[in-house]
């Protein structure tokens, strides 16, 4: 699928290039976002990502180029359950300007108005309480608890917190 360029208020979406490769390696590096986000070989996951052909990404720039993030989703086509899943990260040096929200939001309209979806989903871990305060600010709403969703750097679990949204509540909105 050939993505659009997608325009926020403070973002620009464009789809994840090679020449990203050093950056988004270099976010994800940091130890905020590898918490979250791990990874034994970054390098291997960023081309074994680009190649797979159901998850699609966007590098999320600041109006002057800077690339601070990125920004993926993936969808199920079963037509009885389609809806499209979204995961984020952004460079920790730019946290808390609004850049994730408005990410997000641009997004989601695109998944809403351009791809047909009915409903999106996202996972946070369920301790990480400033995404999850991103996430509503935007309109997802938590489904429920995930217990022991996701492994951990030290092997243990952790839980995870389903959030939804469907188009009907943002049409409401």
């Amino acid at each position: 699928m050939e993505l659009p360029i997608l325009r926020g208020e403070r973002v620009q979406l464009r789809p994840l290039a090679d020449a990203d490769r050093e950056r988004i390696i270099e976010i994800r590096s940091t130890e905020e976002v590898a918490q979250r986000w791990r990874g034994d070989d970054l390098d291997e996951e960023f081309t074994e990502d680009r190649a797979d052909e159901e998850l699609h990404q966007f590098a999320i720039e600041t109006t002057d180029g800077h690339v601070i993030g990125m920004i993926q989703f993936s969808e199920e086509e079963d037509p009885d359950y389609r809806h499209a899943s979204i995961d984020i990260f952004i460079d920790p040096a730019a946290h808390r300007r609004g850049f994730a929200a408005d990410s997000i939001a641009t997004l989601v309209n695109y998944l809403f108005d351009h791809r047909g979806h009915h409903r999106l989903v996202i996972d946070p871990a369920a301790n990480n309480e400033a995404a999850i305060a991103c996430y509503a600010m935007v309109g997802f709403k938590p489904v429920g608890v995930m217990r022991s969703y996701e492994r951990r750097a030290d092997g243990s679990w952790s839980d995870g917190l389903l959030m939804d949204m469907i188009d009907a509540d943002r049409q409401s909105e």
